[in-house]
């Protein structure tokens, strides 16, 4: 059984960080592992309070995952200080990890900030680098582009200023650009647009989670980057589709929509 690693945040109420990334791995048929950089105290409204371990228990996690069940790709999250984006960068180095995503966490789906300016200097500089793909949103671009993202060609323009700043390709998720949810993909030189229309869904907690850990599942399974893209694209669209209605504010996806679905065995 192929495996896979989500190195990010604890959601209490299950949503977001590594309860949505393994509830993905599990649908897309590949064995999850967690470790966790942080614990949230948050539900679907907001985060209320957030607790970091330390870069000690943080390397301890990761040589203890490593050293038994090695996992044949790793997906990072939510990273929220510069020193434990150092640890996770030097860890990805020494284990000669090749399928990192690396999904930038800037802020939570409720508007919550979960990093800071240090860290996401860390990430860009020590981090990213290291990543086959990064998984912006188009806010998250913003920042690690230093541009303004308004239309599909910002979107291409972004992509291709980081993947030269950065040396990996480049996935910005176009939800937050335009009608459409369109999300851009720049690899190897090459542009991939995977189309999409927008779900009438305010319930999208965690999608940028779920995605990343789709990817990252998908590159487990021997999948080229633009297929795991897409293949990963069709299952978040059916599991906001699937219109699970849960919590007061923005509610969490259906990840096991379809447990049985053609994404466990692709």
């Amino acid at each position: 059984m192929k495996t896979a690693l989500t190195i990010a945040g604890s959601d209490c109420s299950g949503g977001a960080g590594i309860q949505a990334d393994l509830k993905t791995m599990l649908a897309g048929g590949v064995y999850g592992m967690s470790v966790i950089t942080s614990l949230t105290a948050q539900n679907t409204t907001g985060v209320r309070s957030i607790s970091n371990v330390s870069p000690e228990f943080l390397a301890d996690q990761i040589d203890m995952v490593f050293e038994d069940i090695v996992p044949d790709a790793v997906k990072t999250g939510m990273i929220p200080s510069k020193e434990l984006v150092r640890v996770i960068s030097e860890k990805m180095r020494s284990y000669s990890v090749k399928n990192l995503v690396v999904d930038p966490v800037m802020a939570a789906t409720s508007g919550a900030d979960l990093s800071n300016s240090e860290s996401v200097k860390a990430l860009k500089e020590k981090l990213i680098p290291l990543s086959l793909v990064v998984t912006p949103n188009v806010p998250e671009a913003e920042v690690l582009s230093g541009m303004k993202i308004n239309t599909q060609d910002n979107m291409i323009e972004a992509a291709k200023k980081i993947n030269a700043e950065c040396g990996c390709s480049v996935l910005i998720k176009g939800g937050h650009c335009g009608n459409n949810a369109d999300d851009i993909l720049y690899h190897d030189g090459r542009i991939f647009v995977f189309g999409s229309h927008k779900i009438d869904n305010k319930n999208t907690h965690g999608t940028g989670c779920t995605l990343s850990s789709a990817i990252a599942s998908n590159l487990a399974k021997g999948m080229s980057l633009p297929e795991a893209v897409k293949s990963a694209k069709e299952y978040i669209t059916g599991a906001i589709g699937a219109k699970l209605d849960l919590g007061r504010g923005r509610g969490p996806l259906d990840h096991g929509y379809d447990i049985n679905t053609k994404f466990k065995n692709i």
